[in-house]
């Protein structure tokens, strides 16, 4: 028989999906058998998967050991590990400092529930292949380094990414240390409700605010998407709508950089948006100009879309935004993670590459 604690990184799930992660290799047949069974009971009534745990609740599994630890998956390596080994087989940038160093030099924001941080330009959010080392591999090892978590806790949660970036964009990402930090700041961007705002300089002069909308239509082979001011109605594909505000900073006759908002998040958008109306970014090679970008990579060695994702604005009203599932601790510990993050805003700061480019361009400080 194995008892487990429900802790506060892992509330706010279901019975059955918590289950699913602790036994990851045992069948959805087999957990429910033993729950309808009364081998597997929840604060030591019977369950039947669909209650959502709290802290501090008791799952008790009367189980041999030797059943979990068949089912468990057991994790061999701590996330450090993982990522010294796939080091071997992926360009990691480095600082030259230890990993934990590293890792803290790049956070924006952190409490208990959340972690924002400044992410590099050439990092993955997350893994594309088995080998890939992504910024989730960097949570892992910071947070297992820091002794916040241990390879038995992430067998009932594992700490992700809210938001994802292009491996060459910068700035603001969002992660969740506990489930309910990751629901909400993942709520969040889902529903609109925080503001996210992104630097860049692109192609030609704009002298004056302006939102754009229009439709985006996605090509899986090329990954690429291709932009329409209105709906092609003879078309097949899935067209989604895209709103795209931009505010110029500054302009030197040849460049302007932009501050702009994300009003819908689609993959790219801001790049192709942008370039649908004349003003690629600057080192974009799927969807800038060929002769811009030339002039980038022979003044300051630009090989990639200069985008940063600079600023993320949370909104001051918290009740509308924490579902309320008639389960009071559930709901007190959702609002928990608003009530450090509300009506805030959080700053990744440029890259030293990106404010030289600006300051030679003559596009402010």
């Amino acid at each position: 028989m194995q008892s487990v604690i429900v802790k506060e990184a892992e509330a706010g799930q279901r019975l059955n999906k918590f289950l699913n992660k602790y036994l990851p290799k045992a069948p959805n047949s087999f957990i429910y058998k033993m729950l309808r069974k009364k081998n597997i009971v929840l604060n030591g009534k019977k369950a039947d998967g669909s209650e959502k745990i709290n802290a501090g609740d008791e799952i008790k599994l009367f189980l041999s050991d030797e059943t979990i630890a068949g089912f468990a998956d057991m994790v061999k390596y701590t996330a450090l590990q993982k990522v010294q080994e796939s080091k071997r087989n992926t360009a990691v940038p480095t600082t030259g400092k230890k990993q934990e160093q590293q890792v803290k030099d790049w956070i924006v924001y952190e409490d208990d529930n959340v972690i924002f941080f400044n992410k590099p330009e050439g990092i993955l959010s997350q893994k594309s292949v088995q080998s890939d080392v992504s910024m989730v591999e960097y949570l892992l090892s910071y947070l297992t380094d820091t002794g916040y978590l241990n390879d038995e806790e992430r067998r009932g949660f594992q700490p992700g990414i809210c938001n994802r970036l292009d491996r060459n964009t910068s700035g603001l990402l969002i992660a969740g240390k506990t489930l309910p930090g990751l629901q909400v700041m993942s709520g969040l961007i889902r529903e609109r409700s925080a503001k996210k705002f992104y630097r860049c300089i692109v192609k030609g002069v704009i002298d004056k605010e302006q939102t754009i909308e229009g439709f985006l239509v996605k090509d899986e082979k090329s990954n690429t998407v291709k932009v329409a001011k209105f709906v092609q109605h003879d078309s097949d594909e899935k067209q989604m709508k895209i709103c795209t505000r931009y505010i110029p900073i500054a302009n030197n006759g040849y460049s302007t950089l932009l501050e702009v908002e994300l009003i819908t998040g689609r993959t790219h958008q801001i790049r192709a948006h942008l370039a649908s109306v004349g003003h690629p970014l600057a080192g974009d090679s799927k969807y800038g100009d060929t002769e811009y970008n030339k002039y980038f990579k022979k003044n300051y060695g630009l090989s990639s879309q200069l985008l940063h994702s600079y600023r993320l604005e949370i909104p001051n009203d918290i009740d509308s935004f924490v579902e309320n599932d008639n389960s009071d601790k559930t709901f007190d510990v959702k609002k928990k993670v608003l009530t450090t993050v509300i009506g805030r805003s959080f700053i990744a700061p440029l890259s030293e590459n990106f404010k030289y480019i600006i300051a030679k361009e003559n596009l402010g400080d």
